[in-house]
């Protein structure tokens, strides 16, 4: 009841906002001509909106999956009470404070052809390969693995932080060694903030246009670049087709949610 008014004003927005992009979609609110269902908003990019679909998908499994094995590996780093632990405390903090169009910015100076690592590293631009607007949009990866891998760490380790001393002193006792406290002990521990911090990062990912719109490559397109080109289209019969892509990116975050929670309900912590 404390949090009903905040939630409440969130709700407004939220589904304010996703019904204008599903009417708009079906015509039922065009900005010129007459009102009338229809669906081709979503016939007309059908030739590209698969394959940027698959990109978008991509980019935002890779990136979520590296996140979470390096945010998780940080959160044990960060609760184990040692010096390292509040060095790497201390980097995940700062790195969450930086905004993703500087970090893209960062990025794009550190791994393109003529960027700072290959000047340090003494390879010709012709040498170096196409990290940067390349085939396999390792730059997009990169800046969101790093970026959001801070995010999780601190959403694990905060969780461990208040379990994990009595258990892993408990399990210790028993006779468990460093490996099966970090199997029985440490992830069922944080399994459940894992899936929901690595949740948040892929439908984030899968939205966020900023970063693969400045190192990613002009074809295909990802989801939210192709939203956005067409929103700021000159021509207005192009907006409905913002919306289109639009409602198709909020599905497959939804989708996402769906499974994320399915999986949540699996664990032992959970139970």
């Amino acid at each position: 009841m404390l949090v009903l008014p905040a939630v409440s004003l969130a709700l407004v927005v939220l589904v304010g906002g996703i019904g204008a992009a599903v009417l708009q979609s079906l015509g039922l609110m065009p900005l010129v001509g007459p009102v009338r269902l229809s669906f081709d908003a979503y016939s007309a990019q059908s030739s590209s909106l698969p394959e940027s679909i698959a990109v978008s998908l991509g980019i935002a499994t890779a990136s979520t999956g590296i996140a979470a094995v390096v945010g998780l590996a940080a959160a044990l780093v960060i609760v184990s009470g040692r010096w390292g632990g509040r060095i790497v405390a201390a980097i995940g903090a700062a790195t969450v404070t930086v905004p993703h169009l500087v970090g893209a910015a960062a990025i794009g100076l550190l791994l393109a052809d003529s960027g700072l690592l290959p000047r340090l590293l003494g390879i010709e631009p012709g040498g170096w390969p196409r990290l940067v607007g390349g085939p396999w949009w390792v730059a997009v990866i990169a800046e969101y693995s790093w970026k959001e891998s801070a995010f999780v760490a601190l959403v694990v380790a905060g969780t461990l932080a208040t379990r994990v001393a009595r258990y892993d002193e408990t399990a210790a006792l028993l006779g468990a060694g460093r490996l099966g406290r970090l199997r029985f002990v440490m992830i069922p521990l944080c399994l459940p903030a894992l899936v929901v911090s690595s949740t948040i990062v892929f439908v984030y990912t899968l939205g966020s246009y900023e970063v693969a719109w400045l190192l990613g490559r002009t074809y295909p397109e990802p989801l939210p670049v192709m939203a956005l080109r067409l929103f700021d289209s000159i021509t207005l019969t192009a907006r409905p087709e913002a919306a289109a892509v639009a409602v198709v990116t909020t599905a497959i975050s939804l989708a996402a949610v769906g499974l994320a929670f399915l999986a949540l309900r699996r664990t032992a912590m959970w139970r």
